[in-house]
């Protein structure tokens, strides 16, 4: 299972929020490439970061930091954050990010997120499909939509889609656990998707029950801020 460290940007700096409420703000680091630098040198390879001014903005704002840790490290990111338009995806791949993910676009403009699954390929770009009450959340979570979240899932792998990024709004930030039983659910409905749980994490013992129940990769964000769990743990994981 793919280890996949968290960096959010509010201000070019590098914040966690709870429940993806923006009052929660801690920052963590003022600058996000030392942070993404000492990931690397525990043998991660791989970055989830979030413009999450660009998810306020509906546009990219932090496409200057992507840029950074992509040209000072070989972390292979993943970009997300107010994604809206053709112009938004050029920026990001200009900048060096590896995918995007999509998560508010994908429930308020199907056509185009289709068209960039037909036209990037699947394989650089993310569904984001974060829930609250099995509901999927838009807009930086500040709005819940009328989708179910399996079947949207379920409708989007039938368009082509293969990773998706799920997040349990309730369990975000949180330090509680995943949500095991919802991402089980997921995988024996959405066969052969590539899952990547988010949120909750708390523990590194949770990390091999995700791998056992089938996750592709595990999003870890606070629980590494906040040393619930080490980079040598994770440096361990991956080497094991």
């Amino acid at each position: 299972m793919r280890i996949i460290p968290a960096i959010d940007i509010i201000d070019g700096k590098c914040v966690r929020l709870s429940k993806g409420d923006y009052n929660t703000k801690i920052v963590y680091n003022e600058n996000p490439l030392e942070v993404a630098k000492e990931f690397e040198a525990h043998g991660i390879e791989y970055l989830h970061l979030v413009d999450l001014d660009g998810a306020k903005s509906s546009r990219i704002v932090n496409h200057k930091i992507l840029e950074q840790i992509a040209t000072q490290t070989k972390l292979k990111i993943d970009f997300g954050g107010g994604l809206k338009a053709d112009s938004d995806l050029k920026i990001a791949f200009e900048s060096g990010a590896n995918q995007i993910t999509g998560g508010s676009i994908a429930v308020k403009n199907r056509a185009v997120f289709e068209e960039w699954i037909t036209k990037f390929g699947a394989e650089k770009i993310i569904l984001g499909a974060d829930a609250n009450n099995e509901k999927v959340a838009v807009s930086g979570w500040l709005e819940e939509s009328n989708e179910d979240l399996i079947p949207f899932i379920q409708n989007y792998q039938s368009k082509g889609i293969e990773y998706v990024i799920c997040t349990d709004i309730a369990k975000d930030g949180m330090l509680q656990g995943p949500s095991f039983d919802l991402y089980t659910k997921i995988l024996q409905k959405a066969n052969g998707l590539k899952l990547i749980a988010s949120g909750g994490i708390s523990t590194f013992d949770e990390l091999p029950k995700l791998a056992e129940i089938g996750c592709e990769g595990t999003i870890i964000g606070k629980a590494i801020y906040e040393g619930r769990i080490t980079l040598k743990q994770l440096e361990n994981y991956i080497i094991g």
